[in-house]
């Protein structure tokens, strides 16, 4: 059976992958056999998440009956009710629910009649408290088919601590990043020295190692020195494989969805309030703003390098008109050309405008010319795909380091 859970966590505390492990534990103790433990992300512009919009499946061998009972009751143990945007779901299915749903869950929105409707001809187990919303994620999480697929132990803290300091060395975490990259990443962020994997919340997270397999997560946790850990769990996971990003063109954006865009740079970028830096990219009729937000440090860059002209792929979510940047790549350069009125031959000063279509003209000798200087900058850039630093990456964003992606 597959069993689904979602919506349990709230900003205050707990996490739906923590209630995963102890519920994966919980179902061993009852001689049951858990084969997989999977997180699934989802949309992660779906504006009442909280955090990072996940859900977990634990794939196990036994009972499906005692298997739901154990697990509901867990969640009234563990959920934050009191949260009004925690609306807990559980999912027991004897078989794989249709995987549209789940693409539809990371790349769209879905509504809860839908979710019922599927489980209802699937003949699944569910169960959903208060307004129900967890049955989405839950349904998606036994609906999930991930063809490209990662792995992150997270490493949970003894209940006694939830909500008090954490203690990680930092030395072992950079440590640990230098031996196992680029075989896991966002561990840390080297280059604005940055820990990147201990979150600032008051959930019962300690820190989470995400790479490429359980072998190499399992290598970095071990080089991580810290306060005494209660459960650990290695989870496989969409994390980091760019399921959320749709092809479209830029007229085909909606907003609360990911995008692949190719387009044209029109215009030089600006700097905006707080340092965000924003530009804008056609491509023919449409255009729309792409921005850069400040938190993706020295990404903006990169950005103020473009000039009018240069063609580029923008990855990123859609939201409110413009495309939140989280990958660029630059397809090819135009040349950065500065166009200045010509110098007078005889005078050695720069000429006016003698009016519009009128050339120029010198002042002093009243020579004239019909053609401006053209002065070229040489380009402070290379073709490739750039990314955002591993603070400011999204869950579901692919870092370079796994390989290039397809354009």
């Amino acid at each position: 059976m597959l069993i689904g859970v979602d919506d349990t966590d709230s900003p205050q505390g707990m996490c739906t992958t923590y209630l995963g492990a102890v519920l994966a534990r919980q179902l061993i103790r009852e001689h049951m056999q858990v084969r997989e433990a999977r997180l699934v992300r989802l949309n992660p512009n779906v504006t009442f998440k909280t955090r990072g919009n996940a859900a977990v499946m634990l794939d196990v061998e036994g009972d499906p009956d005692r298997a739901f009972t154990i697990t509901c009751a867990l969640v009234e143990e563990l959920a934050d009710f009191s949260c009004e945007n925690t609306n807990p779901g559980v999912v027991v299915a004897e078989k794989q629910v249709d995987p549209a749903f789940y693409r539809q869950a990371v790349t769209d929105f879905c509504e809860i009649d839908a979710a019922v409707a599927l489980l209802d001809t699937a003949g699944a187990r569910y169960k959903g408290w208060k307004n129900r919303r967890g049955l989405i994620g839950a349904t998606a999480a036994v609906a999930s088919s991930l063809p490209d697929r990662t792995s992150e132990i997270l490493v949970y803290r003894e209940p006694a601590r939830f909500g008090t300091p954490r203690d990680v060395d930092r030395t072992s975490l950079f440590a640990a990043e230098a031996a196992t990259f680029p075989h896991t990443w966002d561990t840390v962020d080297v280059a604005n020295d940055v820990v990147v994997c201990v979150p600032h919340t008051p959930d019962p997270v300690l820190f989470g190692i995400r790479g490429e397999s359980p072998r190499w997560v399992l290598a970095a946790r071990q080089m991580v020195q810290s306060e005494k850990p209660g459960i650990e769990q290695i989870w496989v996971t969409n994390q980091g494989t760019d399921a959320h990003l749709l092809d479209a063109t830029i007229r085909e954006l909606q907003d609360g969805l990911s995008y692949r865009v190719r387009g044209t740079v029109a215009e030089s970028s600006k700097t905006g309030t707080g340092g965000h830096v924003s530009f804008t990219i056609h491509d023919g009729d449409h255009a729309v703003w792409c921005m850069a937000y400040e938190p993706t440090k020295n990404f903006r860059q990169l950005v103020r390098k473009l000039v009018p002209g240069d063609e580029v792929i923008a990855c990123g979510s859609f939201k409110k008109g413009s495309i939140n940047l989280e990958k660029l790549m630059i397809v090819s350069l135009a040349k950065d050309q500065t166009t200045r009125p010509p110098v007078c031959t005889a005078c050695s000063k720069r000429m006016t405008s003698d009016g519009k279509r009128k050339g120029w003209k010198c002042k002093k000798c009243g020579a004239r010319a019909d053609a401006p200087d053209i002065e070229e900058s040489p380009r402070m850039l290379e073709p490739g795909w750039y990314e955002v630093p591993p603070t400011a990456r999204r869950h579901l964003a692919k870092p370079l380091c796994r390989g290039l992606p397809p354009y």
